[in-house]
């Protein structure tokens, strides 16, 4: 195999392992929002063994994603180290490693917020649902458990691997960040956005059809018409026309 053919192979497999680790981490984003939302549920009303079955499956869900994509992105990093590619290629790699480093800070955070909570209602019994907090929640998780029955990865069918506990979870998710953050030192200072900051608020809202003065216009026109239109022993309610 020729080296030109040979570096168009390796560049071709790099950008389907990015494609790949894009849809993870979009996957991910879904998963940890939705464990988010079945979290704040914790110690409420809506609180119940459903809610900390489906907990526990998403957290196994976000497990596998983040398990199989800190590896391949490791290897996508440490390709672009050794092989000659491009500027472009190791941006797009380094996007990805901000992002999913970011995201899993964000998953430790509301691991840990749960585990304190589910530490304060442990609900072992029947008993301890007496010291729910009467919140008013009573609905929303079937809804939030369906949409993470949806979400799929695409390794996901030949990676299965044991879950651990959520003490033990947290643990190895902490040992993740730092071992990452070892092997591939990517300063997030050093990454640059592919869009403007705030570019939602730089958007152009339409113009209204009518200004402030002339509405006020409007309004004073209609009130003097209906002065002069009505007389006191006419009626009580201004005319309307």
């Amino acid at each position: 195999m020729s080296r030109w053919r040979r570096s168009v192979d390796e560049l071709a497999a790099r950008r389907r392992q990015q494609s790949e680790c894009e849809r993870a981490q979009e996957a991910l984003s879904r998963v940890t929002s939705c464990f988010q939302q079945l979290a704040a549920s914790l110690g409420s009303s809506a609180d119940c063994s459903f809610l900390r079955d489906e907990m526990d499956e998403t957290r196994a869900l976000a497990h596998r994603i983040c398990s199989g994509l800190s590896r391949r992105l490791v290897r996508l990093l440490s390709d672009c180290d050794s092989a000659s590619s491009g500027v472009e290629d190791r941006q797009v790699s380094e996007r990805l490693w901000v992002l999913f480093l970011s995201a899993l800070e964000n998953f430790l955070s509301d691991l840990r917020k749960a585990y304190d909570l589910i530490g304060q209602f442990p609900l072992t019994q029947r008993l301890d649902r007496r010291s729910l907090v009467n919140s008013g929640c009573i609905d929303g998780v079937v809804g939030v458990a369906a949409r993470v029955a949806s979400v799929q990865v695409p390794w996901l069918t030949l990676e299965e691997e044991v879950v651990p506990d959520l003490t033990n979870h947290i643990a190895s998710l902490e040992a993740m960040l730092s071992e990452m953050q070892l092997r591939v030192p990517v300063a997030f200072w050093s990454v640059e956005a592919t869009q403007p900051a705030w570019a939602e608020a730089h958007c152009e809202l339409g113009e209204p059809d009518d200004s402030l003065e002339e509405l006020m216009e409007v309004e004073v026109v209609s009130y003097n018409k209906m002065i002069a239109c009505c007389q006191p022993l006419c009626c009580r309610l201004g005319c309307i026309g």
